[in-house]
């Protein structure tokens, strides 16, 4: 009976020894690797349902990470909202911000560069097959720190339906300065109920500013980071057309206008034109009570936009895990097929050929030719507006562009001032 005692004890020690060894397993194979992530939204609309669809899509494939995506405002808020994670002790692992917050991200210390996490040689070629012109603010220093996601450039939104009604060609978009002056006057109605166009001066300024500088031939900013061009001839130039739209023209309403509203007034019939991010373009394809069209922003000695948008950078304050694990998401959520479907969703464009090369987006584009648009203007695109100390010098540079379209100062007064305060704070960049 002993013995048989002792075998009975030692079968069930056996059974609950297998039974924790199983259960030690199990959680292990279960263990998740827990992502925080931080998004901006910049143009309104149903972005934050997508998104949100990607991750869930991400995690279903991945059922050893969980990911918590926060929406955390505009740009400058997902921005502010990352850093203080990271200072508070809780940091996000990953984040979209911004594309031009590079500076101040590597300033801080606080990403690290993709060069560093990749690891295969197939992830090395991943990083290599993005379109370049938005790789440009991504990398510095000969490293890639930040990876394009809802990218775009400015384009031309135009109401073919007032076009027709003012005896213009609605099938040709202005091409030229001298063509939108003239297409502006007229499209504008004496009554004030339209506007021949209308360029946002609230919100992102200075980067409707880089699109006019660029058109007269000039870059705000070298590629260093720490040299701008804010009172060159050719810029003081282009604001004072700017100014011009509205002052002399009469295209334009004077003094400032919204971001955040403007693409309500181009879908009321309050603006024949509107330039925007083509981030609005789904938005409008859907809402339009008119025929509209897009176009590419028009020439003075060139064409030119600057890229815009934001990128994903993976936080310096992460484990090896985690890094792995925030790769493979923004692998899968830059990958052609997702940022295929994330150019049809949103109007943002697709990020690498790649993306076009898929049957979905090529389907969409032949049946939506204005797709392409953003994606074509890349040929003439330069970099965002990006320095050390940014912030602070997009703020001058903001400040100055909105005294001179409300008169206080004379475009060339204000950008001499912003020059100074950008020289003064890239100083010790130098």
């Amino acid at each position: 009976m002993f013995k048989s005692i002792t075998r009975t004890i030692a079968g069930v020690v056996a059974a609950a020894c297998l039974s924790m060894l199983a259960a030690g397993l199990s959680g292990a194979a279960y263990a998740k690797t827990k992502l925080t992530m931080y998004y901006p939204v910049a143009v309104g609309g149903p972005l934050t349902k997508i998104v949100d669809g990607m991750v869930a899509d991400f995690m279903k494939q991945n059922p050893d990470i969980e990911v918590n995506a926060i929406y955390a405002g505009n740009y400058n808020d997902a921005r502010i909202k990352a850093l203080a994670a990271l200072n508070s002790g809780q940091p996000a692992q990953l984040s979209v911000m911004f594309s031009i917050d590079l500076y101040e991200l590597i300033e801080q210390d606080a990403i690290v560069a993709f060069d560093d996490v990749v690891q295969t040689d197939e992830e090395k070629a991943w990083l290599k097959s993005f379109y370049p012109t938005l790789m440009e603010n991504g990398t510095t220093g000969g490293k890639t720190w930040g990876i394009p996601f809802q990218r775009s450039t400015i384009v031309m939104y135009y109401n073919k339906d007032a076009f027709k009604a003012a005896g213009l060609d609605p099938e040709q978009a202005p091409e030229t300065w001298d063509e939108l002056v003239a297409a502006g006057k007229k499209l504008t109605k004496s009554d004030g109920s339209q506007w021949g166009m209308m360029i946002p001066s609230t919100g992102y300024p200075y980067w409707m500013f880089g699109a006019l500088a660029m058109q007269n031939d000039q870059v705000l900013m070298n590629g260093a980071g720490n040299e701008t061009n804010f009172a060159a001839p050719a810029t003081i130039e282009a604001l004072q057309f700017w100014k011009d739209l509205g002052a002399k023209h009469k295209v334009m309403p004077e003094g400032t206008i919204e971001w955040g509203t403007l693409r309500k007034n181009f879908l009321e019939g309050k603006t024949a034109i509107m330039w925007h991010s083509t981030g609005n373009l789904t938005t409008v394809k859907k809402k339009a009570g008119f025929d509209f069209g897009v176009a590419m922003l028009p020439a003075n000695k060139r064409r030119g936009t600057p890229t815009g948008g934001g990128n994903f950078y993976i936080f310096k304050k992460t484990s090896p895990e985690e890094r792995s694990a925030a790769m493979k998401l923004i692998k899968f959520m830059t990958s052609p097929e997702q940022s295929a479907s994330w150019s049809m969703q949103t109007g943002y464009m697709g990020i690498s050929q790649a993306a076009y090369d898929t049957s979905e987006l090529q389907d969409y584009v032949k049946g939506f030719p204005y797709a392409a648009v953003a994606r074509d203007q890349l040929n003439y695109a330069t970099a965002e507006l990006s320095t050390y100390e940014t912030g602070r010098v997009r703020k001058s540079l903001d400040d100055a562009i909105q005294a001179a379209l409300t008169g206080s100062k004379s475009a060339e007064d204000a950008l001499k001032e912003a020059q100074a305060t950008a020289d003064r704070l890239l100083k010790p960049y130098r």
